[in-house]
Order: C-alpha cells, then sequence, then structure tokens
C-alpha cells in the first residue's frame, strides 16, 4: 500500500450507505461519529471477551466536531460495541442495531477472509419464519422464529427433523439468525450434502412464570437457574406440540435435537437430558456449566447407567473455543467425568476463538452435519 492510499472498507454490519465503521486490510477498525457537542465520546465494546478487546477507547475530536478512533487488528467475528458520549451509552447511528447485552445495541461484523461457510452464497434458500405462541407456563404470547429448509415448500407430504437452537445470556430468539447466521450456515450445508435439511426453532430463553419479577439485570445467573424447571416446561409442554402441529416435522424423539450457545447450552443439556423421551440429540456449546457434575445427582440421574444412556441417545455434543478459558475448562471438566462414566460423546474446540459469535458459528458447523444421520 502506497502513502496516503486508504484500504479500508464499510463494514458489512453498517446501515445502508453508512461510510463508518471502516475495516482495513489489516484488519484494523475506524470507528467515526459526529457529535459537535460532546466533550468527550468512548467507544466500549461489548464483552470482556470481544475481539475488539475490553477496554474503553477515546476518540479524538476533530475541527468540525466528528470524532475518530483507529483500533489494533482485530480478530474476524461479530462484537457488539456503543458509544459513551459524555458518559451516556448510546447506540452508533452508523451501526445496525442487535439485541445483546441485554439491550439493544451497535454490532460490528469483521469478515474472514479464509472462510465463507456462514456467507450468503448462491445457493436455494430456506426462510426465518415468524411464530407466535400462547404459552401456558409463561401466561403471555411468546414469539419464536423458525427456519425452514429449501425444499419445505417443493411438496406438502415431506416432513423434516427439528433442531431446537437456544441463544445465549442477554440475547433472544434473533440471535442465531441475526447475528450467528444459522439460516445461512444451514443453507450451505443443505446445498453440499453436508447436512440433512432439517427444520430449525429458536425460541426465547427467559420464561417468566405468571406474576414472576423479572431480577436487574433480566439475564442474571441466578433467575436463569431458578427457572430452569419453567424454561423446560416451556419447551416440552408448549413450544414442541406447537411446533409438531404447525409444521410438517418428523414427530418422534429420534429426529428432534436441542442445543444452545452459554445459558442456552445450559438449558440444552438441562431439557434435553432430563426430557430424553423427547429428545435423542442434545448439545451445548459453550456451555455454562461450570460445577463439576454429578452422574448419579444431576439430570435426573440418567448419566447414571452409561449403557442404558449409549443405547438411547444418539448424539451428545459439546464444544468450545480454545480462547474462552472458563468455557473451555468447563468443556474439559465435563468430558473427564463423561468418559469415566463410560458415556458417549463427541467435543469440539474452536481454535482461537473466545466467547463469542465466531465460537458458535464454527461449532453449529460441526454440529449439524451429525444430525439426524441414518
Amino acid at each position: 500500500m502506497t502513502a496516503g492510499t486508504d484500504d479500508s472498507k464499510p463494514a458489512p454490519s453498517n446501515v445502508r450507505g453508512a461510510a463508518y465503521p471502516r475495516i482495513h486490510a489489516d484488519l484494523r477498525v475506524t470507528f467515526q461519529v459526529s457529535v459537535p457537542t460532546a466533550t468527550s465520546v468512548r467507544l466500549q465494546p461489548g464483552g470482556h471477551e470481544s475481539g475488539l478487546g475490553s477496554s474503553t477507547m477515546d476518540l479524538a475530536r476533530g475541527e468540525d466536531g466528528t470524532w475518530t478512533v483507529t483500533t489494533p487488528p482485530v480478530l474476524p467475528g461479530f462484537y457488539y460495541y456503543w458509544l459513551l458520549v459524555d458518559g451516556v451509552a448510546v447506540n452508533d447511528p452508523s451501526s445496525e442495531t442487535y439485541f445483546g447485552h441485554g439491550r439493544s445495541t451497535s454490532g460490528l461484523e469483521v469478515p474472514d477472509p479464509s472462510v465463507d461457510f456462514y456467507q450468503i452464497r448462491d445457493v436455494r434458500h430456506g426462510e426465518v419464519r415468524t411464530r407466535w405462541y400462547r404459552s401456558e407456563t409463561t401466561g403471555s404470547w411468546r414469539r419464536c422464529l423458525v427456519y425452514t429448509p429449501p425444499a419445505y415448500d417443493d411438496d406438502h407430504t415431506t416432513r423434516f427433523p427439528v433442531l431446537y437452537l437456544q441463544h445465549g445470556a442477554g440475547e433472544d430468539e434473533r440471535g442465531w439468525t441475526t447475528q450467528g447466521r444459522a439460516n445461512f450456515i444451514l443453507d450451505n450445508l443443505i446445498d453440499a450434502g453436508a447436512a440433512k435439511p432439517m427444520i430449525v426453532v429458536m425460541n426465547n430463553g427467559y420464561a417468566l412464570e405468571p406474576g414472576e419479577v423479572p431480577t436487574t439485570p433480566p439475564y442474571s445467573p441466578e433467575q436463569t437457574a431458578r427457572l430452569a424447571d419453567s424454561f423446560r416446561d416451556l419447551i416440552l409442554r408448549d413450544v414442541v406440540p406447537v411446533i409438531d402441529t404447525a409444521y410438517r416435522t418428523v414427530a418422534d424423539r429420534e429426529s428432534r435435537a436441542i442445543a444452545g450457545l452459554s445459558m442456552g447450552g445450559r438449558q440444552a443439556l438441562d431439557v434435553g437430558l432430563k426430557g430424553l423421551d423427547t429428545f435423542a440429540a442434545i448439545a451445548g456449546l459453550s456451555a455454562a456449566v461450570f460445577d463439576p457434575i454429578d452422574p448419579d445427582r444431576d439430570y435426573g440421574g440418567v448419566l447414571a447407567d452409561a449403557d442404558a444412556f449409549n443405547e438411547r441417545v444418539r448424539l451428545l455434543w459439546l464444544g468450545a473455543g480454545t480462547g474462552e478459558r472458563r468455557f473451555d475448562e468447563a468443556l474439559a471438566s465435563m468430558e473427564s467425568v463423561l468418559t469415566k462414566q463410560g458415556i458417549r460423546h463427541q467435543a469440539y474446540r474452536s481454535p482461537g476463538t473466545a466467547h463469542e459469535w465466531q465460537t458458535w458459528r464454527r461449532s453449529l458447523q460441526a454440529l449439524a452435519p451429525l444430525l439426524f444421520r441414518d
């Protein structure tokens, strides 16, 4: 690159026509915002393991009231962020808006030039549909998103297996498609013949019982643990019957899987292992299970009898990123117990990624081809 040449391009996560943020060829990122009346503007990366780093960055003020900062090179992936304007958290008007950290926030997509498995390709595409349903568990109307595979509307007789896929803490049912690009991952795998066509159901992981008051923050681990039973009831009693009625599913346990990331990974293990009459495949992606598991006590004791478990469960799958130390250690601890117990399972580690969407995109890419195989 010659001196003075601008090698940067607008981020794909920008609102249409926005020039900033800009990503440079060496993966530095330049942010710029116009706030002429501000006395300070800072960039706050979302999360302690964000590829943008963990510390706030000061933007420099230009004479025209624009504020600018360029980061060091960052890792490819998707990252939440927001701006602190005179100490007040606001979204970047140049970024699309995402739901993460329990709030609407800005996000940055840094493309990975080495892969395109989660990018939109020139293949047949499925659809992401919205399904509203009445939950007896929560006493409220709820929304789930449903991915139907490309061949779903080719005829009205073919039935499909179902993957129930959960988001992480502070996110909602939109996370897996908006941030995770799960629909494109499945489109590409199905087109390549690497995964079986499947329906994917994505629910909001917060299931408050009637009269329950959310804690602050609304995604606290304490509340999540306390409401585990109500979320399990939501899936088993409300959601599965709705999906089996509204869509052309193969309505048996052999054709159902449940998976999730972080908080959703803990939920998937809890719902799946305690609901083996409903699910035959269970996966935890960076599952937030930090205490050592007791095969005789946890998950209703289903891990106590390895022969019976291995006969009944088609797939128990665990994943984590090598850069998310706490979750990788939790995975290793769970693997050790399962191996000692004689429980058949598979594990995956995403090289060099932390507690972030790049880990979970890779994990879904590795998991999906293993589901519903004969």
